[in-house]
């Protein structure tokens, strides 16, 4: 018998959701630096991202909904720094899309999409229980995972089909649309929250 979601829970899945996307986030980050690439940087950012998101969930878990609204809103807001970080990593490509090496893009992108997963699965019976905050890192979770897939096929079309930075750089700015996307979502969750409050 599944016993039902408690707050417990929520905080013992947050504070280990965020410690594997820290621990991913240098991983990740070094090897975008390493190769140069724009999908990688814009991925490690969000891992940075995750991991703070999750840990602020951690910290205001037994606030008022009001408050917790509140912390929602100014969230949506951190969900678009990583869209901006790739934005500024993707311009300096734009005129030289030099490409990455292919198989550790490729290697680096499913390690990535294992770590999202694991962390999607493990918020997914939350996701409902801590109102926007919750919501937003599952959001992103899930996202990431999208993520993770497209830059494992970058990786692929890079290595076999055309060897260019472009595939790199669309997905790069893929993620920066999606991070985008889910702020939108959080605020306008927060934003339902905080008037029901």
């Amino acid at each position: 018998m599944n016993t039902p979601p408690t707050e417990t829970g929520l905080r013992l899945v947050v504070r280990l959701v965020a410690l594997l996307n820290l621990g991913y986030f240098g991983i990740e980050f070094a090897v975008a630096l390493a190769i140069g690439s724009v999908s990688l940087f814009a991925d490690s950012v969000d891992f940075l991202e995750d991991a703070s998101v999750n840990f602020l969930i951690f910290s205001v878990l037994g606030w008022s909904m009001r408050y917790r609204a509140r912390v929602g809103m100014a969230l949506s807001g951190i969900l678009l720094i990583p869209a901006l970080a790739t934005l500024w990593t993707a311009w300096d490509k734009f005129n030289v899309p030099v490409a990455p090496e292919p198989f550790p893009l490729t290697l680096t992108g499913a390690g990535a999409c294992i770590i999202n997963f694991s962390c999607a699965y493990m918020l997914a019976r939350y996701r409902t229980l801590g109102g926007s905050l919750t919501r937003a890192a599952f959001l992103s979770a899930r996202n990431d995972v999208l993520a993770n897939i497209a830059i494992v096929a970058a990786g692929l079309v890079t290595a076999f089909l055309w060897r260019s930075g472009w595939p790199d750089l669309i997905v790069g700015l893929g993620i920066a649309a999606m991070n985008a996307d889910a702020a939108r979502e959080v605020w306008t969750a927060a934003r339902a929250e905080h008037a029901a409050a």
